[in-house]
């Protein structure tokens, strides 16, 4: 009667270290990917931001005048270079994008700067690298939301509050983002 009683106290035990075990595991992998996606979308934004004075450049050869334009692309680059933490290069990174479409809508004026090589080149690498940078965000949100998902059921909700583990935020878009934008025909 007494072994099997220690039999299932062992068992207890051993169960428990190894929920332990596997719990505060999963919960470091999906915070460590959660970090890796963010550090992902900062390494797009860098990409995009060492690619936009060389855009610049070929477009001031064409659109003398625009003065306004590349006073603001400059300072949209400049402030998601500058920028702190994710949030705000996100944020930056929106504003620079935003910059860079008014710059491709001038360049429709310009029928030789739409057929520079050079122009071209860049505008189909900037398109690229918008296009891994939904995707980071994209990859960071499911991140997040396997965190919460195994932050928030049973027994997970018990090992997270036990580790002192924080939830994570997810990236959103801004309500200007949201609005659709006005097309004129």
């Amino acid at each position: 009667m007494v072994a099997w009683f220690l039999i299932v106290i062992i068992a207890l035990v051993v169960i428990i270290i190894a929920a332990l075990f596997y719990y505060y595991n999963r919960f470091v992998i999906l915070e460590n990917r959660i970090d890796n996606s963010l550090a992902q979308i900062d390494v797009q934004l860098k990409k995009r931001a060492d690619l936009v004075p060389a855009l610049v450049k070929v477009v001031k050869g064409y659109a003398k005048h625009e003065k306004g334009i590349m006073d603001a692309v400059a300072k949209a680059r400049s402030a998601l270079v500058s920028a702190g933490n994710i949030s705000e290069k996100v944020k930056a990174g929106d504003a620079l994008q935003n910059a860079l479409g008014r710059l491709f809508a001038i360049a429709e004026n310009y029928p030789n700067l739409k057929a520079n090589e050079n122009f071209l080149q860049l505008q189909n690498e900037l398109s690229a690298i918008e296009d891994k940078v939904a995707y980071s965000r994209q990859y960071y949100n499911d991140s997040v939301f396997a965190l919460q998902n195994a932050s928030k059921v049973f027994p997970g909700v018990i090992f997270f509050r036990l580790f002192g583990r924080k939830e994570k935020e997810y990236l959103k878009i801004s309500e200007s983002e949201k609005k659709m934008p006005e097309i004129d025909l």
